[in-house]
């Protein structure tokens, strides 16, 4: 997305600047999945803290993305400086999509199925909420998360696939359901696309879910891995609210592994047998 970003501004014009940055950049192609982030907020520099530690030209990068720089930088130097603010704006909109007016705004994106629909069958076309695997610029990109199945995909559009997860953050989806838990959509049965009523699903129905079998997979050439090793390498991915793991999803887990760990026994068992 950065080296997509000078690209961009070559081709812009000084009328999209004029009128505001920050809707210049949510009308650029592949950052649909940005809301705007309330002047106000950008203003008050304690929700900034700190991130003039992640950002380099800091100070001119933020003047450029409140529409407060000089008009006498070059062209050259604004590009580059475009490309820090859009790393600032990203920094800035993780934080403000987990405050109570930035979910808000979010929650309308969800219901618009702005994220797209989960891939998975099962899922019933379940809408989809962005999500980063780190918190860290620059290591992962965003993923999108189903609320119904728990798990991530990528994005279809190669644009969206390289938007940095650090952007949205890894609390973000988590924190919206349980701020709005009626969202939080069922393990079976259709979805509903404007759910506005519906509570948690409690445990014992989470605990009727199906375990998925493993598939057995072949490891490099001409060497084929046992069901039982592909199940203990297997990844899942964790939902986190700063850093902790959620308790009702971290129950479901817990039951989930004790089941995989003694049909992984009942596997070693078959294979030392045959």
């Amino acid at each position: 997305m950065l080296g997509r970003a000078v690209d961009d501004i070559s081709t812009g014009s000084d009328s999209e600047y004029s009128n505001s940055w920050i809707s210049w950049f949510l009308s650029s192609k592949g950052n649909e999945y940005f809301c705007e982030v309330e002047e106000d907020y950008i203003l008050d520099r304690f929700n900034l803290t700190g991130l003039n530690n992640e950002v380099s030209n800091y100070a001119q990068a933020l003047d450029l993305i409140t529409d407060n720089l000089d008009d006498d930088i070059q062209d050259e130097l604004r590009g580059a400086l475009d490309v820090q603010a859009r790393l600032l704006y990203g920094l800035i909109h993780a934080r403000w999509i987990v405050t109570a007016r930035g979910l808000a705004k979010m929650l309308d994106k969800f219901k618009r199925v702005d994220f797209g629909r989960c891939p998975r069958v099962l899922c019933q076309s379940q809408p989809l909420l962005p999500v980063g695997l780190s918190d860290t610029p620059y290591e992962k990109s965003v993923k999108l998360y189903c609320g119904r199945c728990e798990d991530v995909y990528s994005p279809k559009s190669s644009r969206h696939g390289s938007i940095d997860g650090a952007y949205f953050g890894t609390s973000f989806p988590h924190l919206l359901f349980l701020v709005y838990p009626s969202l939080l959509p069922p393990k079976s049965g259709p979805v509903d696309p404007t759910p506005t009523s519906r509570g948690i699903e409690n445990d014992s129905s989470r605990k009727s879910r199906r375990v998925k079998e493993e598939p057995e997979i072949s490891e490099g050439v001409g060497e084929t891995a046992s069901t039982a090793s592909v199940a203990l390498k297997a990844e899942r991915y964790r939902p986190r609210i700063y850093g902790f793991q959620l308790n009702e999803t971290a129950k479901l887990q817990r039951w989930q592994e004790a089941v995989r760990d003694r049909q992984i026994v009942r596997l070693e068992a078959l294979e030392d047998l045959s």
